[in-house]
Order: C-alpha cells, then sequence, then structure tokens
C-alpha cells in the first residue's frame, strides 16, 4: 500500500504535488507489489480531487481545528456527516473509495485538538464504516488505552484496518494485535530509533502493512533504519521541477520501496520480494479483497520458489 495525502491547493502549493498526482495515476510507476490511495483533507476537496486511484474518506477529523470547525460548526453536524456519508457510498459504487479515515486519537498533538474532542468524533467515524462496510485507515499516538477501548467498543461495526505510521511500544503493539481484524502499518517514522526497529522485528509480517505516508515521514540518514536502504532515487528542488526525479527533502510514492529494505532487513530476511508478496496479501485482504486471489497466487508462487 502506498498511502499519500493529497494537500488543497491553497493550504500547500498551486503545483498541487505534481509528481505525487502522476504516479498515483499510474501505478505501474510504484513498486508492484503495492497499491496507491490518497487522503483528502476536506468534503470539497474530496469532491474536487475525487480522480485520485483509490481514496479513503473523513480526512483527519480530529487532527485540525478547521476540520472541527467543517464539521462542527456547519450550523448542521448531521447534514456534515450525511454529506460525508453519501460521498463515500457514491465512491464505493465508482470503484474509487476502499476506506473510512484517517481517523483516530492523537495525543501527541493536543494543542490542535484536546483529547475529548478527538474522542467524541473518533467514534462517530465508526459509523460510516459501519454504513458503508469498509474497513478503516487509523491513526494512534501516545493514545494507546483510549484508542483500544474505542476499537474495542466498535470493532463489530468496520470490517478490518490498519493502524497506520505505528510508533508505539511493544506493547502497544501486543494491545493492537489482539484485534484480529487489525494490522500494523510502518513507515519512515516508524523506523526512527533502534527501539522502533526492535518493536518492527517483533511484528509478524503476516500482520503488517507498509506506506510512505508522502509527502511525509521519509526515511531520514539519521533514522536506525537508513543502514538497510539500499534503493535510491536521483532527486532535485521542487524549484527545478523534474517529473523523472523525486523533490529534495519530500516523501515520495517510489519511495515505499525502502520501507520494505528496512523493515525485512531490520528483521534479517533477505528474500525482500516475499516479504513484499506478504505485505501485498495482507493489504488486498483488508482494502482491495477483489484482487485476494490473483495476490495469494502470488504467495504461494513466492513460497514454491523459495523450496
Amino acid at each position: 500500500m502506498c498511502f499519500c495525502h493529497l494537500v488543497c491547493r491553497n493550504r500547500y502549493s498551486s503545483q498541487l504535488h505534481r509528481s505525487l498526482v502522476g504516479p498515483l495515476r499510474s501505478p505501474r510507476k510504484l513498486l508492484q507489489s503495492q497499491k496507491p490511495m490518497a487522503g483528502f483533507f476536506a468534503l470539497l476537496e474530496s469532491i474536487q480531487l475525487g480522480a485520485s486511484e483509490f481514496c479513503i474518506m473523513a480526512r483527519e477529523l480530529f487532527k485540525c481545528w478547521f476540520l472541527i470547525q467543517e464539521f462542527e460548526k456547519s450550523g448542521d453536524p448531521e447534514k456534515h456527516f450525511q454529506a460525508l456519508l453519501s460521498l463515500a457510498k457514491e465512491g464505493i459504487q465508482k470503484g474509487k473509495v476502499v476506506a473510512i479515515g484517517e481517523c483516530g486519537l492523537d495525543y501527541d498533538r493536543l494543542h490542535f485538538c484536546p483529547a475529548d474532542t478527538q474522542k467524541k468524533y473518533f467514534e462517530k467515524q465508526f459509523e460510516l464504516a459501519y454504513h458503508t462496510k469498509l474497513p478503516m485507515f487509523l491513526h494512534m499516538r501516545a493514545a494507546a488505552e483510549d484508542f483500544c477501548e474505542i476499537v474495542e467498543r466498535n470493532k463489530h461495526r468496520f470490517t478490518g484496518g490498519v493502524t497506520h505510521s505505528f510508533t508505539g511500544s511493544a506493547e502497544d503493539c501486543d494491545k493492537l494485535l489482539r484485534f484480529s481484524n487489525m494490522y500494523i502499518g510502518i513507515n519512515g517514522c516508524s523506523l526512527k530509533t533502534s527501539e522502533n526497529l526492535d518493536v518492527v522485528k517483533g511484528i509478524p509480517v503476516e500482520r503488517m502493512m507498509i506506506e510512505t505516508d508522502s509527502p511525509y515521514c521519509e526515511i531520514k540518514r539519521t533514522h536506525a533504519g537508513i543502514s538497510f536502504v539500499k534503493s535510491l532515487w536521483p532527486s532535485s528542488k521542487k524549484e527545478k521541477y523534474d517529473q523523472d526525479k523525486t523533490v529534495k527533502g519530500r516523501n515520495e510514492p517510489c519511495l515505499v520501496r525502502q520501507v520494505l529494505e528496512v523493515v525485512s532487513g531490520c528483521k534479517g530476511i533477505a528474500d525482500v520480494e516475499q516479504v513484499s508478496k506478504t505485505i501485498y496479501h495482507n493489504t488486498c485482504r483488508v482494502f482491495f479483497p477483489q484482487d485476494l486471489d490473483s495476490a495469494a497466487d502470488a504467495l504461494l508462487a513466492g513460497h514454491r520458489d523459495a523450496e
């Protein structure tokens, strides 16, 4: 899976991340075993930019004040909720919307939004998953106890999900893995320290997904996992944009390969491609069940080759 943020023009850049949008519309440019998914910041933006290969709905209502204002201070929160639900159902019919998210709790950023408000809307977002029968794309930072409590209360409302960009402890990971339909998502933020790598070592590949979370969460030279990175791409400054190069200082979809290499390396697994096939199978199981048979065939073929 290659999850990307497509940021609204007037909030980031008039260029609209040209090198991010292009690869999303041409997934063969990505690592072959990955699926591109995009997250949008707001309801209107979701409508305007819904041409992405696949997308998720209800983008991080807990994280930024303007999103809370959009939802709660619209004058009719229920009407806004129904608009999101209608948009999700429309996207499902078009084969574009594959999950509800990004939803969750982030107690590292309480200056953006207090915990009580986060919990209120996290709970509400399970209603979207229930009514659409979609999996969930989840976020958890320094909030394992409350997060798992809410998931436990609502586990019957969603078909499955991934807690992405995981940076928690081994204990936090164990709590999540107790939910049989939950996977752990790994990106550059998950691979910063030796402690992070120790946690990743303990996550079964069969319960893992990888992502970029671009344009954020790149693997930096200061990260503990950098020693396992083998694949590099030419880059240029954003002022000298080149569609055949990555942009310096910005994570890009193709760099998901680096996450795969670090995960395999820290686990001591030499067969990177087999890890890739397993993770692809996990991704299809949750988000793309229509592709599960082909993913299973690829996984089985990989096991036979290994023998």
